[in-house]
């Protein structure tokens, strides 16, 4: 059983104090947002499941995560994913190598039949000792763990300061952000589409239900899509690195860029969730310096 509950530190950057919640130190392959998601199953007896299934991107850190987490229990993972690039498969790198290294069945599907087959799986769901995990594990049974990690920032926040505080994190489906809002009113929390833009999110969050007054949707400037190289994105990467702590770039990125264009209309302090998944900057850095962008 891994540890829940992870250091809050002060990072200082540009010349200001960040607080910062280090659930990236959680565990290499199980940490950050995806840990406080599987937090449920985690507690749950290995005879409960014998077969997982889920369905996503093919360097999904939520992949990973799943993997870790059946090579743990004892179950089969099952993952559907598009078809992998002949590029990759001739030499198969990352999140994608790690999951099948512990025992990942992957099944790849043509982009044309994706939807389909993901709706296969979700008309197969009430199987016995069969469990769907949704994309990017977005599921109600979430809640739980993130409730963890609000009482665990709760229990932080009365040791150290009545002050008004702004809690961080990112967002794919919401499902952090949202339960986070859910479990902490007495905050703001504060989140930006990193998937997709503030439409596609609120459309996530409508499936969990009624909206947190005290969540707020900040945008960027400019439009980015989802796992595309950024220049930018890389520079604050780097910036932030130096500065002595290293986040994701698909995720870590986004938000704090988006952040610091906000920075002058947050008041208190300002508390950051990281959501892990820094093992996917490897993949990442590799894109970056094949675009000549390094």
């Amino acid at each position: 059983m891994l540890p829940s509950i992870s250091a809050i530190e002060t990072f200082r950057f540009r010349g200001r104090d960040f607080y910062v919640k280090r659930d990236d130190t959680i565990d290499p392959l199980l940490s950050g947002n995806k840990y406080r998601k599987l937090y449920t199953f985690l507690q749950t007896p290995p005879q409960d499941y014998s077969k997982i299934y889920s369905y996503g991107g093919i360097q999904s850190n939520a992949m990973l995560s799943i993997a870790v987490l059946c090579h743990q229990k004892g179950w089969e993972f099952h993952y559907t994913a598009k078809t992998i690039p002949s590029s990759l498969k001739r030499d198969i790198t990352g999140n994608l190598k790690l999951a099948m290294a512990l025992g990942m069945r992957l099944h790849e599907v043509s982009p044309a039949d994706y939807d389909e087959a993901v709706a296969l799986l979700r008309a197969q769901e009430s199987e016995p000792k069969r469990l769907l995990v949704s994309q990017g594990g977005a599921d109600p049974l979430a809640k739980e763990g993130v409730e963890v990690l609000a009482e665990e920032v709760k229990a932080w926040r009365r040791e150290h300061s009545d002050d008004p505080l702004t809690v961080v994190t990112p967002s794919g489906t919401g499902t952090t952000a949202y339960y986070l809002a859910q479990a902490l009113p007495e905050y703001k929390v504060v989140t930006t589409p990193v998937i997709g833009n503030r439409e596609y999110l609120l459309t996530q969050l409508a499936r969990l239900g009624t909206y947190p007054e005290n969540l707020h949707l900040l945008q960027s400037e400019k439009k980015y899509h989802f796992g595309k190289p950024y220049v930018e994105f890389l520079k604050l990467y780097q910036e932030l690195k130096q500065s002595g702590l290293e986040f994701d770039l698909l995720y870590g990125t986004k938000m704090w860029l988006v952040l610091l264009e906000n920075i002058e209309s947050i008041e208190g302090d300002i508390l950051y969730v990281h959501s892990g998944g820094i093992i996917g900057n490897e993949t990442m850095l590799q894109r970056y310096d094949y675009k000549g962008m390094s």
